[in-house]
């Protein structure tokens, strides 16, 4: 599970990498799911989270704003 402080030190360029990994894993874990090898049931929430919070970042960045 990433932190928000953690993510707000990040450039626009490497929460974008950082969400496409983040993106990757997440189709993998649903191949695993759909193939019966699904073990790690409790990070596919965490990834979906960490996803919202790195796009909330983004936008907040594009707006010029900050998120507290």
């Amino acid at each position: 599970m990433t932190k928000i402080a953690d993510l707000r030190t990040k450039t626009a360029d490497q929460l974008q990498d950082q969400l496409l990994d983040l993106k990757k894993e997440q189709f993998n874990l649903r191949f695993q799911k759909a193939t019966g090898q699904f073990e790690k049931t409790h990070r596919v929430s965490e990834i979906r989270k960490d996803i919202a919070r790195i796009k909330t970042l983004l936008t907040a960045q594009k707006a010029g704003g900050k998120v507290a």
